[in-house]
């Protein structure tokens, strides 16, 4: 329940911070996206800026969208947080209501990087293994139970940001050809949402 008093006429900005790492370009998509699905639906909301937040090292920690909301209401807001939900907002994103400074939790996707080891594998399995391939097969082996989402390339490792419905599926069903594949070999499994 958001509690929010609506004025006839007014406009705000909330921002939805998303507990997700995604790359300015990966996060215009779903911006992109958003902003569709609200102008299709005629719901008075449209998408007025971004940014994404990256920690000393330079990966992604998270990402906001900022959403310019016509005579704000509980139901808009609601219909907002879901549509992100049903796009990607994984557990622990924040909508943040700056008129009214407060705060309301929301997501439902679950997420996992795998950090590929850029360092110290042996010259032929750089040579002969691809990244491209390991991103397909993921794709193939998550199918419907999620996707890779984003990535980041770092002095020492290629992060591969994973989001879906549950981690331990998600985990269970890539498992395999992680522990087959050599790229994968010393990679780095950590959830992150």
């Amino acid at each position: 329940m958001f509690g929010f008093f609506k004025r006839s006429g007014s406009k705000i900005v909330v921002v939805a911070s998303l507990n997700a790492r995604l790359q300015p370009m990966d996060r215009g998509e779903l911006e992109d996206a958003l902003d569709a699905f609200m102008e299709k639906q005629k719901h008075g909301m449209r998408v007025v800026g971004g940014g994404t937040l990256q920690a000393s090292s330079g990966e992604i920690q998270q990402c906001d969208i900022e959403i310019e909301v016509d005579d704000p209401t509980d139901a808009k807001l609601t219909l907002l947080t879901k549509a992100l939900e049903s796009m990607l907002a994984p557990v622990g994103s924040i909508l943040h209501i700056p008129d009214q400074q407060r705060s309301v939790n929301f997501g439902r996707q679950h997420g996992l990087a795998i950090y590929v080891n850029g360092t110290d594998l042996s010259a032929a399995v750089y040579e002969t293994c691809d990244i491209n391939h390991v991103v397909a097969e993921f794709g193939r082996l998550l199918e419907a139970e999620g996707m890779v989402a984003s990535n980041w390339q770092g002095p020492q490792n290629t992060a591969l940001y994973i989001y879906g419905s549950d981690f331990d599926t998600m985990l269970s069903r890539l498992k395999p050809f992680i522990e087959s594949y050599p790229l994968l070999e010393r990679c780095r499994i950590e959830r992150i949402a």
